[in-house]
């Protein structure tokens, strides 16, 4: 074995790779694996949830650890990242991945990092800070408020 990874790969260690193969034979990855996409599936359902009321669209793989939060186009990213810095919250820009300006404003949201503890209040204040954006923009603008979409229940 040693002679077939020294031709194959020199460069990973050993006792990963037979540690993670044990992982895989016996199952205990593949368990993990779905509990992991279980709980990162149901934060991002309380994302979505926090932010239906918002004038926002939520969009991105549900299977992911990161949400799109696509913005009003009358809305600038770096306004709602630094409230956003001013209550705790660590927001991106799409504009950073962006390779022209040429994008629609959107904050990339990672809801796989927050401890358990922590994610609820972190919703919360990102909910927060777009009902204040939307708030001022309304105020700036002298118009109401976006409407939000029915928090009734949908079916």
């Amino acid at each position: 074995m040693i002679s077939a990874k020294a031709l194959a790969d020199g460069h990973s260690a050993s006792l990963d790779q037979l540690t993670l193969a044990e992982l895989i034979t016996t199952g205990v990855y593949d368990r993990h694996l779905r509990r992991s996409r279980l709980a990162y599936r149901k934060r991002r359902d309380r994302l979505v949830g926090a932010l239906g009321r918002q004038a926002v669209r939520v969009t991105g793989i549900a299977a992911g650890l990161h949400a799109l939060i696509e913005l009003p186009s009358d809305r600038q990213e770096d306004e709602i990242i630094t409230a956003a810095a001013h209550h705790g919250l660590a927001l991106t820009g799409l504009g950073t991945y962006a390779m022209t300006t040429a994008h629609l404003p959107a904050l990339v949201v990672g809801y796989g990092t927050p401890p358990e503890h922590a994610y609820t209040g972190a919703v919360a204040r990102l909910s927060a800070v777009l009902t204040e954006a939307a708030s001022a923009d309304a105020r700036r603008s002298g118009k109401p408020p976006p409407k939000r979409p029915d928090p009734s229940p949908r079916v």
